[in-house]
């Protein structure tokens, strides 16, 4: 059975237990946290560990961290935390944000592939910490050059060490066809890739598309964002699950624990805006989508498989038929 890198050390999948796909510990910008914790508000780290404390007291086992080195990635927060509270943390590598700093523009896609290697199978930050997941990205202007370079260098880092694939995409535009056309000129197995924010959309024919090539769809941003509300997000889940994909579909919040667009108005401010929006942080799911699921005849036992079975089968890559 492969095993998974977690930011404390290798991971058997039969270990992951209940799973949130795609979340994050801060959202912030590379280096923030060592150069401008201010700006991450007051005991920033305690706040995390006590959020995830109340997470894995509320049956939460593992979180997948989706935060890139732009995004605010700080490898040694995620492992004291993980440690501090108990739960399991999976670190991606990868890129999102575009321009390119001067540093990355011009490197090819082999270069860029090498060092998302490097972070799978050496580390991380100097640190003996591995990357667990690949992440590529694009958004509502398509697949831009420089997209198109990361996501191909992603590609070929899945292939060289059998990490599985996060994709940023725009659902709303259909993006997902444009990088599922790249990843299969890379030969990439599907199988291996989870298409995220793909209930950021209600075109559940173009959702049966990205299914029917093989990949993992991320059902995420709840409690709601890009004009869709929680209940229209989980009605897009129920149809896809009385279509016969519940196999295949991957739950999670995409929220911050700490996010610098909010905490940079404020130190003191007590909750941030996810917070106050989500009174549950990473239990949402379990308090809310589980219950409605639960009332329009999903039973209990699949609504749990698709943040356990399911994380299991995406990093194993067990084929589903």
């Amino acid at each position: 059975m492969p095993m998974i890198n977690s930011v404390t050390g290798p991971l058997s999948p039969d270990a992951l237990g209940f799973t949130l796909m795609h979340e994050h510990l801060i959202l912030a910008s590379a280096g923030v946290t060592y150069n401008y914790p201010e700006f991450l508000g007051a005991d920033f780290n305690s706040r995390i560990i006590q959020r995830l404390i109340q997470a894995r007291e509320g049956g939460i086992n593992t979180i997948v961290d989706a935060s890139t080195l732009e995004l605010g990635r700080d490898v040694n927060i995620m492992f004291n935390a993980s440690r501090s509270a108990g739960v399991n943390i999976i670190a991606c590598t990868g890129w999102w944000k575009e321009p390119p700093p001067m540093f990355l523009a011009n490197l090819s896609i082999d270069q860029l592939s090498r060092v998302f290697v490097r972070e799978i199978q050496q580390g991380i930050s100097g640190t003996n910490i591995k990357a667990g997941i690949l992440k590529a990205a694009s958004d509502i202007s398509g697949v831009t050059e420089w997209q198109e370079k990361v996501l191909r260098a992603v590609a070929r880092a899945h292939k060289s060490t059998g990490v599985p694939i996060t994709i940023h995409s725009w659902s709303p535009r259909n993006i997902g066809k444009r990088q599922i056309a790249i990843l299969k000129e890379e030969r990439v197995d599907l199988q291996r890739v989870m298409m995220n924010h793909s209930n950021d959309t209600v075109d559940i024919s173009y959702l049966i598309w990205l299914l029917d090539q093989g990949c993992y769809l991320g059902m995420d941003r709840y409690p709601g964002k890009e004009g869709l509300t929680s209940t229209q997000r989980t009605r897009t889940l129920k149809a896809l699950i009385d279509a016969g994909y519940a196999d295949r579909l991957l739950l999670s919040h995409d929220i911050a624990i700490v996010d610098t667009s909010i905490e940079a108005e404020t130190s003191k401010k007590p909750y941030t805006e996810d917070e106050r929006k989500n009174p549950y942080g990473f239990l949402y799911i379990k308090k809310v989508v589980f219950p409605q699921l639960s009332e329009w005849g999903i039973p209990e036992s699949m609504a749990e498989s698709l943040c356990t079975t399911n994380p299991r089968r995406f990093f194993e890559g067990e084929s589903k038929g």
